[in-house]
């Protein structure tokens, strides 16, 4: 499996909005593509207008197919959103338990 981490600083008026699209517009595109297997959206506790996504991926092809193929179109679409660029780091993943994630959303 493989990981890639975005980092996101949206602009403090826009955090509301930012959230809505990243549920109503962008996961959507990432539950359609080829190996895409889930979102872990995170917001920081100390400054609320850091986001992380993390995007797990069924292996780093899948993963860098979409970077390619959709990645971009995503970016304008937050852009108006966003104080400066997001970051990208990747990641292969060693360990999960991400079936206790899943049990614990829902308890």
């Amino acid at each position: 499996m493989f990981t890639r981490i975005v980092e996101c600083q949206a602009k403090p008026e826009k955090r509301e909005e930012f959230n809505n699209t990243l549920r109503s517009e962008i996961l959507p595109i990432l539950q359609k593509q080829p190996g895409f297997v889930d979102l872990v959206s995170l917001i920081s506790e100390k400054d609320p207008e850091r986001f992380l996504s993390v995007s797990f991926w069924k292996n780093k092809e899948d993963a860098e197919r979409y970077h390619r193929e959709n990645y971009s179109r995503i970016v304008e679409k937050l852009k108006p959103l966003l104080k400066k660029e997001p970051t990208i780091d990747t990641f292969s993943v060693d360990t999960s338990t991400s079936h206790r994630i899943a049990a614990g959303k829902a308890a």
